[in-house]
């Protein structure tokens, strides 16, 4: 069964961007990290992050980390909503969110891993949501923001239309350790990534994307 989904408009430049910890709050772990991604962020949108209590607190409660979630979807200020990192137990936080307050001003949400959850519950009430990236994997570490990643962030957040899938080439499954200065300023270790190839399946694949 296909859900009717309203599409959150686009934000434009200038407004607000609540950065938000609805799980693992890695910007009070590897704050180094966080401010670099921050200013990064600002950079490659033109959007303003807007932190909140929760954002930085490493253990917040789910009631803590919701109401930020809550206070950020209900703010008519904030136009877009980015999710630092994953983590493990965004499940306990999914039963008090507000979906009153989603539903009645609609704004793109980004987020991965653990985030699945907040994606599954925008679904459930009706609002399509990005799936992709977070600030502190793909915003602060490394020399600069990867030119595919910056472009679907925009995509995603401002401009929408369609992109095309390239090869990227090279990828790493893990960069240098967050604490550590050169997590700043330097890649991890990458290697080259093939190209596509036919597995042998066949037919035709269905679905609905935002």
């Amino acid at each position: 069964m296909t859900q009717p989904l309203v599409h959150p408009p686009k934000a434009q430049p200038g407004d607000g961007i609540a950065v938000v910890s609805p799980s693992f709050a890695a910007p009070g772990f590897a704050p180094a990290v966080h401010e670099q991604a921050m200013r990064r962020l600002a950079e490659v949108t033109g959007l303003v992050p807007v932190e909140y209590p929760t954002t930085r607190q490493l253990g917040a409660s789910a009631e803590d980390r919701a109401r930020d979630l809550n206070a950020a979807f209900a703010d008519p200020q904030i136009r877009a909503v980015i999710a630092t990192v994953g983590g493990e137990d965004q499940i306990t936080v999914i039963g008090h969110l507000d979906a009153d307050a989603v539903r009645a001003d609609p704004k793109p949400f980004l987020g991965y891993s653990d985030n699945t959850n907040l994606h599954q519950w925008l679904w459930a009430n009706g609002v399509a949501s990005f799936y992709g990236g977070s600030t502190q994997v793909h915003l602060g570490p490394g020399p600069a923001v990867d030119e595919v990643h910056a472009a679907s962030l925009r995509a995603a957040l401002l401009t929408g239309g369609r992109l095309e899938i390239t090869e990227p080439g090279e990828s790493e499954d893990h960069g240098v350790d967050w604490l550590d200065p050169r997590a700043l300023t330097e890649f991890g270790t990458r290697e080259p990534v093939p190209g596509p190839h036919d597995d042998g399946a066949h037919g035709v694949g269905e679905g609905a994307s935002p």
